[in-house]
């Protein structure tokens, strides 16, 4: 643990540092809050951090449902997502998403899971890499290491303006993904209905926080040592400064607990996991 938070500490300066160079005026800055996301990204350069994660179990995975689809981000390219549709017309949407290994099968599974307890809500897994997936953590280690905070943010920005105006929306997410969730539901504004975020690190700025417009369904391990529960305490409290609600479920169990493709899957915690972020999003996503 003190590894990791030294890691964090001593690559925050280089992080927040000016850059030299010059900027691409031709991509409109995302204007989205991501040190919660750049946290993670710091952590993926730590061996100690990698070491949490073992390489996942070969997985795969037929949709009976879903879709590959792609919908315009506002840099001006493309971003592609696994497109579940509800049934019928329906202007709830859950946004979801990945782990630091990117789309895979596991998510896209998690999404169905998702979408056929859910009814009548379209569920749209993210794809954050723009095609790319890892299957060892050294490969996921640089991809979340070299995601661009400029394109994670106009991935997300676009997959809001896909869902619509009108949309009513939540978002839940892994790991990464717990952190990208988060993101995604300040980015949504008054759209947003729910936000569950699983053992990703938090946006640690209140002022930034005071942006949610919806309460957070927060799910940690107290055997994680990158977001233990140190790191949780400081959010929950960092959320009451801020005004906003949120709820917080520990479970005894490590980082990733939730991925059945990972050797450290905890069936029991992950189970009860499910169930509560199920009837939290039921209840959030009412038709």
């Amino acid at each position: 643990m003190k590894t990791i938070l030294a890691t964090i500490l001593s690559l925050l300066t280089l992080w927040t540092a000016p850059k030299k160079n010059t900027p691409d005026t031709n991509v409109p800055a995302p204007n989205i809050p991501l040190c919660g996301v750049a946290h993670m990204q710091l952590l993926a350069g730590d061996p100690a951090f990698q070491a949490l994660h073992e390489n996942p179990v070969p997985f795969h995975y037929t949709s009976k449902a879903g879709e590959m689809m792609t919908f315009q981000t506002p840099d001006g390219k493309t971003a592609n997502g696994f497109l579940l549709k509800s049934k019928k017309p329906s202007d709830k949407w859950l946004l979801v998403y990945q782990e630091w290994w990117g789309l895979n099968d596991n998510i896209k599974q998690q999404a169905e899971s998702f979408y056929n307890d859910l009814k009548n809500v379209n569920v749209l897994a993210v794809d954050m890499y723009d095609g790319k997936v890892a299957t060892e953590r050294t490969e996921a280690a640089k991809l979340m290491q070299g995601a661009d905070k400029a394109r994670l943010g106009a991935i997300m920005k676009g997959a809001i303006a896909y869902a619509g105006p009108k949309a009513e929306i939540a978002s839940v997410g892994w790991c990464f993904g717990g952190s990208l969730s988060l993101q995604s539901a300040m980015l949504e504004g008054k759209q947003a209905k729910g936000c569950v975020m699983y053992y990703g690190f938090p946006e640690q700025d209140v002022e930034k926080l005071k942006a949610l417009d919806t309460d957070v369904l927060g799910i940690f391990g107290n055997k994680d040592k990158a977001i233990g529960p140190q790191v949780v305490d400081t959010f929950e409290a960092n959320m009451k400064k801020a005004g906003e609600k949120i709820e917080v479920v520990r479970y005894e169990a490590d980082h990733g607990f939730a991925n059945p493709s990972n050797p450290v899957y905890d069936k029991t915690a992950a189970t009860d996991a499910y169930k509560r972020s199920l009837s939290y999003l039921k209840d959030r996503l009412k038709a």
